[in-house]
């Protein structure tokens, strides 16, 4: 038996399932659209699959709107297809986390319905009321507060003026929503992504939040528009409700709790747990999705991580989401620096995870703001495009969520449909799984780290040490577990690099020329090679 839960050395792929495969021609990707592609995942090597929301609702905000926990929206499919899914992903020993929207519902929701129907109903206290609106803002700007004609009262939304928030503070709606949560785990489920989930609680006093100089949230810092999100995000009893739903899954087993959460590397910890990781089982972090393609960056990575979250926590290392650029985004489209990206992030120690796309280089498609089917666009159509460009922020989020790239026919070979959901790019002729299988391009090179990793246990499990005195450019750190200890060594120039080292056998390396040979190691420029 691992002496770690399996959920703190598996690998994870994320599927946007609108934009993965469509198996019935309407131009919308589908469950069974994921169950005719699982070979490819499976083959890859990943271990764990997470799937962006498919259950029922209006899409208005492309399925982060729930109006029915338990049932699946029909463009995707139905319950026996998400039956089935979760059948076959086991049948092929791997798992499958569904995405959990726990703050809030949709305004479409029976509940949302009933309970902004009067002040008296049996939903009432189900959501967020107020006579009068505090300052809060939302997280997409704006006042998060919204009158309902109906009660002659405001609701609170953390996200969009559509997703108000359930409050938690009343124990039917906990009871409610921790029954869902085990509807899911009985039906086999192996866990959820938390969606935003350090906003559940807000402060009961509904105190204004104080006035910041901060525009955009940062690495540090949930706060915006220049407001300090004090009193609605990041709640001590959010730290202590982690624990609760930790509490609920583990009556199914091993169950993986992996958290959306935003804030410095102290709050993420409270959500894993102080001493034990008692909480959330993971939880992302997501200031490294802006990261600098160099040695310096990267050593210091680790050892911010192995600081934060040494064992018994487990760091996740991701670069790109259905929310933000993708990775090769920041690489200028340059396949060499997406496979020694990728060679650091399945080598580290920690759990990766990677978006739909990023194991062939899949590309941002530039779309204007005026036809996006994302709604945050639409908020901010009144400032030109480049404002945001110019903060690296991703505003229309159908940028990165186009139809997955099978091969160089018409759609990418996602759909037969005359029209699919989001335009495919353009550079899908070029871009594509079916024309990857030379075995030094961007897909072999991610297949064959994690047949290394996956056989190895000292990369799944294994204690990591950064090595000293090496080249300014080159990243080095060993993985070893018990008798077995791995070097991996990274050269993040352009420039070949050659250095003094006690080598042994090499079992990977990114570039034909890397080697080894009289205590010297050789890496070409972008190189990399893992030595045992």
């Amino acid at each position: 038996m691992p002496s770690s839960p399996w959920y703190h050395h598996t690998t994870i792929y994320q599927i946007y399932p609108r934009s993965y495969y469509d198996s019935n021609g309407d131009g919308i990707g589908d469950l069974q659209g994921i169950i005719q592609k699982l070979d490819h995942i499976h083959k890859l090597g990943f271990e764990t699959i997470w799937i962006s929301p498919f259950f029922s609702s209006p899409q208005a905000d492309l399925g982060y709107d729930i109006s029915n926990y338990t049932d699946i929206a029909p463009e995707y499919g139905t319950m026996a297809d998400a039956l089935q899914l979760i059948e076959e992903v086991h049948k092929r020993g791997m798992r499958i986390v569904f995405d959990m929207v726990m703050n809030h519902t949709s305004n479409e929701h029976p509940w949302f319905k009933e309970s902004r129907s009067s002040r008296d109903n049996p939903k009432a206290d189900w959501y967020i009321w107020r006579d009068k609106p505090t300052n809060w803002k939302s997280m997409t700007g704006g006042s998060g507060w919204h009158y309902a004609p109906e009660r002659g009262q405001y609701y609170w939304a953390s996200f969009l003026p559509f997703q108000p928030d359930l409050n938690y503070r009343n124990p039917e709606v906990k009871q409610t929503m921790l029954d869902t949560v085990r509807f899911w785990l009985a039906k086999g489920v192996d866990g959820f992504r938390l969606d935003i989930f350090n906003v559940i609680y807000k402060d009961v006093e509904f105190r204004d939040n104080p006035f910041s100089f901060q525009l955009t949230p940062t690495e540090d810092s949930p706060s915006s528009f220049f407001q300090e999100a004090r009193y609605t995000i990041n709640q001590p009893e959010n730290f202590d409700f982690a624990r609760e739903l930790r509490s609920v899954t583990e009556e199914f087993g091993e169950r993986m709790l992996l958290g959306e959460v935003f804030g410095n590397r102290q709050t993420i910890r409270k959500f894993l747990g102080d001493e034990v990781n008692n909480g959330l089982g993971l939880v992302f972090d997501f200031g490294m999705l802006n990261f600098q393609l160099n040695a310096e960056y990267f050593r210091n990575l680790i050892r911010g991580m192995e600081t934060h979250y040494p064992s018994p926590f487990m760091p996740v290392f991701v670069f790109s989401n259905h929310d933000r650029r993708r990775s090769i985004h920041r690489l200028n489209d340059d396949i060499r620096k997406a496979k020694l990206l990728h060679m650091f992030q399945l080598t580290v120690r920690g759990v990766p995870c990677m978006y739909y796309g990023e194991e062939i280089g899949m590309t941002d498609l530039k779309l204007p703001f005026s036809s996006a089917l994302d709604p945050i666009p639409h908020k901010f159509k009144f400032l030109p495009r480049f404002v945001f460009d110019t903060l690296g922020l991703t505003i229309n989020r159908d940028e990165v969520r186009t139809p997955m790239q099978w091969d160089a026919t018409r759609n990418a070979g996602f759909s037969s449909a005359e029209k699919t959901w989001l335009p495919v790019h353009e550079n899908h002729k070029q871009v594509n799984v079916e024309g990857q299988k030379d075995g030094n391009s961007l897909l072999n090179t991610v297949r064959a780290l994690l047949e290394i990793r996956n056989k190895e246990k000292a990369f799944q499990e294994g204690s990591l040490k950064l090595l000293e005195n090496l080249p300014h450019s080159v990243l080095g750190y060993t993985r070893t577990l018990g008798n077995e200890s791995f070097t991996v060594l990274l050269n993040f120039s352009e420039r070949a690099s050659e250095f003094q080292f006690n080598s042994s056998v090499c079992i990977f390396k990114l570039s034909p020329h890397d080697e080894t040979k009289n205590k010297a190691i050789h890496l070409d420029g972008l190189g990399g090679m893992i030595l045992k």
